[in-house]
């Protein structure tokens, strides 16, 4: 089951994807959860991670389609999203909220199946590798492989992803527990390293990609440059 949203203050393009998406299901045998909104705010408000594509029309009256893409990547970095517009220069701001594409109203049927397809084979690809993290009450999905480190302060843990972090009360052993088997290593008792970000290793420090350096202490040191040289491939001497 494909979780759609489809976005848009104008009923007859909301139709037409609509009809579009009935279509494609009867020629693909797929099946769709389909659910509208008739403007950003709509969307946004309460927004829960639980879509897999979203159909976002770029302008809108209240919430355009571009603010609204900005506050959903706060939430959900695995989305697929694909801008509806009827100027496609407004499009070129996707690249900055990780849009698939863009499609030309009034949509054509083949430029809509083949891009849908494309959508598809995206959250096909990334399937369920992704966590649901509790942030001030609201619910947010980040794809495992954009965690660069997991990190304890306190009672507090901090997820540090490539373009943002997320902060909330919790322990780094529920993660580590979560985590296992995807490439986590246990550093210390405040870190839980992704592998797959470690750049260098000086002396007793870990490098991670941004440039973090974190402490790896003695005890685990053997068994963290192991796992390490495991993760690329090969034997630590």
């Amino acid at each position: 089951m494909i979780r759609i949203g489809v976005v848009d203050d104008e009923s007859t393009s909301r139709d037409l994807v609509l009809a579009h998406l009935d279509r494609f299901q009867t020629e693909n045998d797929v099946t769709f959860d389909v659910r509208t909104f008739t403007d950003g705010r709509e969307l946004v408000t309460g927004y829960r991670p639980d879509f897999d594509i979203l159909f976002l029309d770029v302008q809108m009256h209240d919430l355009d389609g571009l603010e609204t893409a900005r506050h959903i990547r706060t939430l959900d970095s695995r989305v697929v999203i694909v801008f509806v517009t009827n100027m496609a220069q407004y499009a070129i701001h996707g690249y900055e909220v990780d849009a698939l594409s863009y499609l030309v109203k009034p949509v054509p049927w083949f430029a809509f199946s083949q891009e849908l397809r494309r959508s598809i084979d995206r959250v096909r690809r990334s399937g369920a590798d992704s966590i649901m993290l509790t942030v001030n009450g609201a619910l947010a999905r980040v794809d495992v492989l954009d965690i660069v480190y997991i990190e304890s302060i306190k009672h507090r843990v901090i997820v540090h992803a490539l373009d943002r972090t997320y902060s909330f009360t919790g322990t780094l052993k529920a993660f580590e527990s979560d985590l296992a088997g995807k490439g986590f290593f246990r550093s210390n008792s405040c870190y839980l390293v992704n592998m797959r970000h470690v750049t260098a290793i000086d002396q007793n420090t870990c490098v991670m990609l941004g440039g973090d350096e974190l402490q790896i202490s003695r005890p685990r040191k053997r068994a963290f440059l192991d796992a390490l040289v495991d993760h690329v491939g090969g034997r630590a001497a």
